[in-house]
């Protein structure tokens, strides 16, 4: 049987990759999203920094850093969410979004010793 701490290290590189691919290799996507819901272009210039900072802390080997890292991406990917639904967005649009809450949160989850 699979070690949980081998599929919680497998989570952290779906979400670098992830994060990275999204906010480096597909950008414009990201700038025409948040030109679409009329987000001014600091607010998403920070969201970017914020989102490539704590994933790098993912990878720490301080459970400390790596707790704070996982719960940033937990609150700005809630913030999406809330953002989509609140926008009337298509699930499809957004589910992503819910799928990337549900990974950092059980890493969280998994850096808090609670699971």
């Amino acid at each position: 049987m699979i070690d949980f701490n081998y599929l919680v290290e497998a989570l952290k590189i779906v979400v670098t990759v992830a994060i990275f691919f999204v906010w480096f290799i597909r950008y414009d996507n990201i700038r025409k999203e948040f030109e679409s819901y009329g987000f001014p272009t600091w607010f998403r210039d920070l969201v970017g920094i914020l989102k490539i900072s704590f994933t790098v802390m993912l990878h720490s080997s301080l459970l400390e850093v790596v707790m704070i890292g996982s719960f940033g991406i937990v609150i700005l990917m809630l913030g999406a969410v809330v953002n989509h639904i609140r926008m009337g967005s298509n699930f499809r649009v957004y589910i992503a979004s819910v799928a990337m809450l549900v990974i950092t949160s059980i890493i969280f989850l998994q850096s808090m010793e609670l699971i």
